[in-house]
């Protein structure tokens, strides 16, 4: 049988990797996916008011050109890392390239509203087949003894690529319409294409069937929970938002319920079992809470209180996302040798330390004031999320590395989407002085998580020790 042959003779990932210079290849088509895929997302918010006016759209039905592509990669990421799990990370790799690649060319070419979200919820499908399996892939591209290594250069992209996304945005648009600000991905989306089906590396499938019901109660669940979180964060009525929370907590219950029978669930219970991995899924969504809510207040800190202009704004937040792509790399060659609770708890409380010192500026800060809180801020975050992502893609068995993988983006989205809601609550509470609260719950709620990360050294890695 296949399963007793040699990795390489039917063309599977060795146990320890793949080998050079497939390797290299490999990572390259990571880069160019991740890069397309964390890009888009970014620049999309900066075109909001040129595609309104461009098409003859109200600003508040513009915004579901963002609100589609977020919904879309919502209720697919746990499907397509199940879809993974079953028929291997490299197909779905493959094809959500494809169809980001296709939709891409479909948004650049909508001439109203409408066709444009319909392309952006395509386009949303694809990327989550990008993000879902992502984790998964460098788990069997890299040597074990690599591993930090190659997950501290996906955080560093992924860095670089959310902190030059606006940057980029407004370049495109200050020399060609914005239908180039998706016209750009089609020729890397190109490139990138071929390489993924020579380099990727096959891996061994879980045998499972997929299960078409859960994949329906999973969109329901975390569409609609998302959906209400962000509601809130864009004033939606504490009403519908409250009944959007109850409709989740029941699609969530049937879920759930579901799930617990089954030998590979979608909603993966059985690994939030292993209290290593469920302890790396919420520190992950407490410290995306404290990120998010950082980067979402600040911006009016910044121009509504401090007077600075836009572009001064956008200046000023470029430290963070810089400190983590610097910082990245080397964390990542520590994190294959020192425990990621120690690592993650040593660098949330250095964020933590950040975003209090932020919410204690002067009335008339300087430039300078702001900048060094930020890198504390980056430089916290970056020691932390190199060894958390490899925690949680580590301490899941092999078969499961995509609904691992998947949980890893799930609980980043539902982080983000929860600060930023919560930001919104604080603007409400405290009209005057809403931004210093929000990072004042931002350091609490990173101090909590710090908190957690530390308990995981208590927790052996009994799933990465003897699977992975």
């Amino acid at each position: 049988m296949a399963e007793d042959q040699p990795a390489h003779r039917h063309g599977l990932a060795a146990p320890d990797g793949i080998p050079l210079p497939q390797r290299y290849w490999a990572i390259l088509t990571i880069a160019l996916g991740l890069t397309l895929a964390v890009l888009d997302g970014a620049i999309a918010n900066v075109a909001l008011p040129t595609i309104a006016r461009d098409l003859d759209a109200s600003p508040a039905s513009s915004i579901w050109v963002v609100n589609a592509y977020q919904l879309a990669v919502t209720i697919s990421l746990l499907p397509l890392a199940s879809l993974g799990d079953i028929y291997g990370y490299r197909r779905v790799y493959q094809y959500g390239l494809i169809v980001f690649t296709v939709s891409s060319l479909g948004c650049a070419m909508s001439d109203s509203l409408t066709t444009l979200t319909v392309a952006r919820v395509i386009q949303g499908f694809g990327a989550a087949g990008i993000m879902s399996v992502n984790g998964a892939l460098v788990r069997f591209i890299y040597p074990r003894r690599w591993l930090g290594r190659g997950v501290g250069l996906n955080a560093t992209i992924g860095s670089i690529a959310s902190a030059v996304g606006p940057t980029v945005a407004a370049g495109i648009l200050s020399v060609a319409p914005w239908p180039w600000l998706f016209a750009v991905n089609v020729p890397i989306g190109a490139l990138a294409i071929p390489i993924a089906f020579r380099a990727l590396p096959r891996t061994r499938r879980s045998g499972a069937r997929f299960d078409a019901s859960s994949a329906i109660w999973s969109a329901l669940t975390f569409g609609v929970l998302v959906s209400a979180i962000s509601g809130l964060g864009h004033g939606e009525s504490a009403s519908l938002a409250g009944a959007e929370l109850c409709f989740a907590m029941v699609f969530g219950f049937v879920l759930v319920t579901r799930q617990l029978s089954q030998h590979s669930p979608m909603l993966p219970v059985d690994l939030l079992r292993i209290p290593l991995f469920a302890l790396s899924v919420v520190t992950s969504i407490c410290s995306f809470i404290g990120q998010s809510m950082a980067l979402v207040a600040l911006p009016f800190l910044f121009e509504n209180t401090l007077g600075f202009g836009q572009v001064e704004t956008g200046l000023l937040l470029t430290p963070w996302p810089l400190a983590v792509a610097v910082i990245a790399p080397f964390t990542g060659r520590l994190s294959d040798r020192y425990p990621a609770g120690l690592l993650g708890g040593c660098g949330l409380a250095v964020m933590a330390t950040g975003l209090a010192l932020l919410s204690m500026l002067p009335a008339h800060p300087t430039a300078f004031d702001i900048v060094w809180r930020l890198l504390i801020c980056g430089i916290g975050f970056g020691f932390f999320n190199t060894p958390n992502n490899r925690a949680i893609l580590t301490s899941a068995p092999p078969l499961r590395a995509g609904a691992a993988s998947g949980m890893q983006a799930t609980s980043r989205l539902l982080g983000q989407s929860m600060g930023a809601a919560l930001v919104a609550l604080m603007f409400g509470l405290f009209p005057e002085s809403g931004t210093r609260e929000a990072l004042i719950v931002a350091a609490c709620t990173t101090a909590g998580s710090a908190v957690i990360s530390f308990v995981r050294l208590t927790q052996p890695n009994r799933a990465g020790r003897s699977q992975a």
